[in-house]
């Protein structure tokens, strides 16, 4: 990984608020690599942005001329201040938000071909919106309508006690779809889902993806497919969260440098 990969990572995108872990930041950072070296190509597309966390880590690991398109709400503050700061968090990492590519809405209504126009068929499309079952059903839909047939989809809070209906709605679309779609990769927080004839070439890539040595895999079945288990060690996740807490993070990245 390119040292300036990881200093984003680790440091830069710690600074917006936001949920997604070093862990998924690394399997994003290996899934779409491995997609750009295969010149498997298309469009990215993320559900939930809240304060952009996820949006400009992908924005970061994706080619310069990639297109990546956000769509949210944007109502958690008053008078658009949410998505003033998801404006200003943009320019704060030098990365500013093409307002081209953002839709502000709610995603269950949304019409498959307005993601289409912007971005083509989608080959990542990130998960992370209204967490109730209504919402999955319609989130994986539309995400499917669009996916590239390369493409992946990775929900998140997937066995997050809170959220129950989340494990719900993504175990209905996978049984439901469970001819062409396969979950082939687990973290703590995300169910990583493609289609069947991709479900090996991801799983084994990720099993040999340097990136994500430091992790414990693991094989397990789920609803008929083999899935790669990532488990963060509690070694590596304290002496990471030590290092932040002692405000280093700017090397808090070597409590998961590969050896």
């Amino acid at each position: 990984m390119k040292s300036g990969v990881r200093k984003f990572v680790f440091r830069d995108l710690q600074k917006i608020d936001g949920y997604i872990d070093p862990p998924d930041a690394l399997v994003f950072l290996s899934l779409i690599e491995k997609q750009r070296q295969e010149k498997l190509y298309g469009g990215l597309a993320e559900i939930g942005v809240y304060y952009g966390r996820s949006y400009f880590l992908l924005r970061k690991i994706s080619a310069p001329d990639d297109n990546v398109l956000a769509i949210d709400l944007f109502d958690i503050e008053a008078d658009g201040a949410q998505y003033q700061r998801f404006l200003d968090n943009g320019r704060s990492l030098g990365i500013p938000v093409d307002e081209d590519l953002v839709i502000t809405g709610d995603s269950t209504g949304l019409d498959p071909q307005a993601i289409i126009d912007k971005v083509g068929q989608v080959r990542f499309f990130s998960i992370d919106g209204g967490h109730l079952l209504r919402h999955i059903v319609a989130d994986s839909r539309l995400a499917k309508s669009v996916l590239a047939d390369h493409g992946i989809i990775a929900f998140d809070d997937t066995f997050n006690p809170a959220w129950p209906e989340v494990t719900v709605g993504v175990s209905d679309f996978l049984r439901r779809n469970s001819d062409t779609f396969a979950a082939f990769c687990m973290t703590k927080y995300k169910t990583y889902v493609c289609r069947r004839d991709f479900h090996e070439f991801y799983r084994a890539a990720l099993g040999r993806a340097r990136h994500l040595l430091p992790f414990e895999h693991a094989e397990m079945d789920f609803l008929g497919s083999k899935v790669l288990r990532l488990h963060d060690p509690i070694n590596r996740r304290v002496a990471y969260e030590l290092l932040r807490r002692l405000g280093l993070g700017a090397i808090s990245e070597w409590a998961y440098r590969p050896a």
